[in-house]
């Protein structure tokens, strides 16, 4: 809205026929200027930029959303010094100076200057804790970004579903059935009254074989439209007109039977690629802006992989160093940083998708077919948004990733259980997501919330996106 004057002087002075000779800014110098972090100035470019009625509309929608990313990056970096020092003072009161300009040196403690003012990442204090060793030892709570109830039921669950597979031969097996309702509340007053609210939200997909048994129960609305398969982010669409006061709530309910996915394959089973199939080559490309092989991916495929060949193998090694090199801790929204797996890189730490994008990159780069998967985990107790990824072995076929759940302590010594993530699913997923950054059906008109992944849902009026501050989303589960 700061910029809106300056938009709406220019435009005027346009209809009144005055000979406006604005000459739009190179977009280098707004880059510029945004990568400084000088907000404001890019803005004011910004808007001189789309005062010129000669730009395209491609660039139009482009300069609109980097107003719209300066603002959700604003919303990430909302803490001021004194929160983080009086915090880590907590759980470290002897803390010096200089341990913490070294960790804002070493991005542990993530912050940024927006236009001349230092600004910590919401999460930066407690994300501390999680990214440096050393300061770990200091915290007086339990650490990790798995809850200790997740870690204790995996060390517990996996191997009896091992068992269980290894007993019955399959590799879907140990079904579990669940009653789901969604619900996505749009706050009062977010749009005017009568206006049509259009909303998105996450739906099971058919096309996976770990899926079966999927029924609509209800819906709020009467007319509603669940996407096809064909496209890579299932959803469930409805309208509502807004009511002048009132919150408006969109909710559905549905069953399905999701089945744990076992490999018990050797490595030296998985054979050699035919690098000319329809897959290889799809699934070992680079993909802008986020699956890219820039010299420092390839220097660490190199790093890790060595001269390694069999295709399993390389899986391993690289799930394993990004387990043992890369802590989760709390993410940023995806749709403000321009390359994750660079950023994971360069920050030493990421959630479930920022690891699963950093394990596809290297994997596609080291000659391994692979994708991305996500949707929510649904243990009990523990449900939550999540990504994982996928890889395509010669003979086998395309195998679950889950890089951020890492290895099951607890179960060192037997590399079934160990290392079944490297190679396995439990049952408590809900997959949504085929692919990243992909459309939406029917088509969403505005710039997405979520640029990257889908699963909290999209919402939008005639008059652009609402950001995830101005709706809540909600989900319970029945374990049948």
């Amino acid at each position: 809205m700061k910029y809106l004057t300056l938009i709406l002087v220019s435009s005027l002075l346009m209809a009144c026929g005055e000979s406006l000779s604005l000459k739009a800014p190179d977009k280098s110098l707004v880059e510029e200027q945004f990568s400084k972090g000088n907000f404001t100035e890019a803005g004011k470019m910004i808007g001189l930029y789309l005062a010129n009625d000669s730009i395209s509309e491609h660039e139009r929608y482009e300069m609109n959303f980097k107003l719209e990313l300066m603002e959700r990056i604003r919303k990430d970096f909302t803490i001021k010094d004194t929160f983080v020092i009086r915090y880590i003072k907590e759980h470290y009161p002897e803390v010096t100076e200089a341990e913490l300009k070294a960790w804002e040196a070493s991005n542990a403690l993530e912050n940024m200057t927006i236009d001349g003012e230092k600004w910590y990442f919401n999460s930066a204090a407690r994300n501390l804790f999680r990214i440096d060793k050393e300061a770990a030892k200091r915290y007086k709570l339990p650490n990790g970004g798995q809850s200790d109830s997740l870690n204790r039921f995996l060390e517990w669950y996996i191997p009896r579903i091992v068992a269980q597979s290894k007993n019955s031969k399959k590799v879907l097996d140990s079904p579990v059935k669940m009653r789901v309702k969604y619900t996505l509340t749009v706050k009062p007053d977010q749009v005017p009254a009568g206006e049509v609210v259009r909303v998105w939200m996450p739906y099971p997909r058919q096309d996976v074989a770990s899926h079966s048994g999927i029924e609509l129960l209800s819906a709020s609305q009467p007319l509603y439209v669940i996407s096809p398969d064909t496209y890579p982010h299932k959803s469930i669409y409805m309208e509502q007109e807004a009511i002048e006061g009132e919150p408006l709530s969109f909710s559905y309910e549905f069953v399905y039977t999701s089945y744990a996915q076992v490999h018990l394959f050797k490595p030296e089973t998985v054979q050699p690629y035919d690098t000319t199939s329809a897959i290889y080559r799809e699934y070992t490309k680079q993909s802008e802006p986020h699956i890219l092989f820039s010299r420092n991916i390839q220097d660490k495929v190199n790093e890790v992989v060595g001269d390694e060949h069999n295709p399993y193998i390389k899986v391993k090694k690289i799930y394993e160093w990004i387990d043992t090199n890369f802590p989760w801790a709390s993410a940023r929204e995806y749709s403000t940083i321009s390359n994750i797996p660079e950023y994971v890189l360069a920050n030493r730490h990421g959630d479930c998708g920022q690891v699963s994008l950093l394990f596809i990159t290297m994997a596609r780069a080291a000659g391994i077919p692979a994708k991305w998967q996500s949707g929510w985990m649904m243990h009990p107790g523990n449900k939550n948004l999540h990504d994982w990824a996928e890889v395509y072995f010669e003979g086998i076929g395309w195998v679950p990733v889950d890089q951020s759940f890492g290895r099951v302590f607890g179960n060192e010594g037997n590399d079934e259980t160990y290392y079944f993530f490297t190679k396995g699913l439990d049952p408590y997923r809900l997959i949504v997501n085929q692919d990243i950054s992909g459309p939406f059906f029917p088509a969403k008109i505005y710039p997405r919330s979520e640029t990257v992944d889908f699963q909290r849902g999209e919402v939008e009026w005639r008059g652009g996106n609402l950001y995830f501050d101005r709706w809540r989303y909600n989900m319970q589960i029945d374990y049948l």
